[in-house]
């Protein structure tokens, strides 16, 4: 899996984490879904991976765990990016947008 920031999203997360220790994460989201084939990718900042479930790719900017499990749901070729125009975070592959107003989260669920 290859994931590719873009320096508008790398501007961004730099922006929101600051100083801030943690992890960004890719997570396929199924909260509220009602099926794990309808999850939406949501980006979230973690204190620490989940140990056995969360691999870490490196980017050319951060690293980003995403969970093994939910891989099946991702392509193979990712690309973050940052809207300004929606303020939100988007999640593109080069054959679709995956999702393009992808949520930003620090430290969910803590």
């Amino acid at each position: 899996m290859k994931i590719e920031l873009t320096n508008e999203a790398t501007k961004k997360i730099q922006d929101k984490i600051g100083a801030k220790n943690g992890h960004l994460k890719l997570k396929y989201d199924t909260e509220g879904c009602g099926c794990v084939v309808s999850g939406i990718p949501t980006l979230w900042f973690v204190h620490h991976p989940v140990e056995g479930e969360d691999i870490k790719i490196e980017t050319n900017s951060y690293p980003i765990l995403v969970e093994k499990s939910k891989r099946v749901f991702l392509d193979e070729e990712l690309k973050i990016d940052f809207s300004s125009q929606s303020n939100t975070f988007q999640l593109k592959s080069p054959g679709q947008i995956i999702n393009g107003r992808m949520n930003f989260l620090m430290f969910p669920g803590e």
